[in-house]
């Protein structure tokens, strides 16, 4: 997965887990235990933001 944003490293923000469940709630988005179980296993693996993306991807993306 390539980096798209045209926005510079410096001015990028990132929320953490906390603020991302606040933010879904608002949206009507549950956060499930399994969610929140693999949020808590990419923490203790020490993974990189890409590293999180392709787990995600592999694990909820639908197959056409």
């Amino acid at each position: 997965m390539t980096n798209r944003s045209k926005t510079p490293p410096e001015k990028r923000y990132t929320i953490g887990h906390g603020a991302f469940a606040r933010i879904s709630a608002i949206e009507g988005i549950q956060i499930t235990a399994a969610m929140t179980a693999d949020f808590n296993e990419f923490e203790r693996q020490g993974l990189s933001a890409e590293e999180r993306r392709k787990v995600i991807a592999r694990k909820y993306a639908k197959v056409r």
